[in-house]
């Protein structure tokens, strides 16, 4: 159970406070939700997106899927989802798919799916596949204060909201 250096350090710098959750090793944000019965729409996950210029960290509860088309047309420009090996140079702390969706400590622009303000507290990933933090909305709001916020995401077919 390890929390990303890089991130850990940015939540001390912006003395928020958060838990440290394990949990059993899964490989997607939406089975980690299921095994730590958390629900879907509380699980915040990162998604990396490249445009012309850099890229973007777009994040989204993980019961959703980003409407491309609708972030392009927010963010005014054409994206495309970063590579792996991408994702590895920018997030090199994290383990492959394990990407905290806090892209300020990380040098990233971001951008918040609106609908993560709905919720009473925020679980994500913490770099590893075995670990996650756990906030308060108003402390997830103080580190994505910064962030570009709009509505891109859809319910993924299929997915309950426990």
């Amino acid at each position: 159970m390890t929390i990303a250096p890089t991130l850990q350090r940015h939540l001390g710098e912006q003395k928020v406070d958060y838990d440290v959750l394990p949990h059993e090793p899964t490989m997607s944000s939406m089975r980690t939700a299921e095994a730590c019965h958390v629900s879907g729409d509380r699980f915040a996950k990162g998604v990396v997106l490249r445009d012309g210029s850099g890229y973007w960290l777009a994040v989204l509860p993980a019961s959703h899927q980003i409407r491309l088309p609708d972030l392009e047309k927010h963010l005014g420009c054409h994206l495309e989802f970063a590579t792996e090996p991408e994702v590895e140079q920018l997030f090199r702390d994290c383990e492959r798919g394990a990407v905290p969706p806090l892209g300020s400590c990380y040098g990233l622009d971001m951008i918040v799916d609106e609908s993560i303000k709905e919720q009473p507290d925020v679980y994500f990933e913490a770099g590893d596949h075995a670990t996650l933090v756990h906030m308060k909305r108003d402390n997830f709001a103080k580190l994505t204060s910064n962030a570009r916020r709009a509505r891109f995401s859809v319910r993924e077919a299929g997915v309950s909201t426990h």
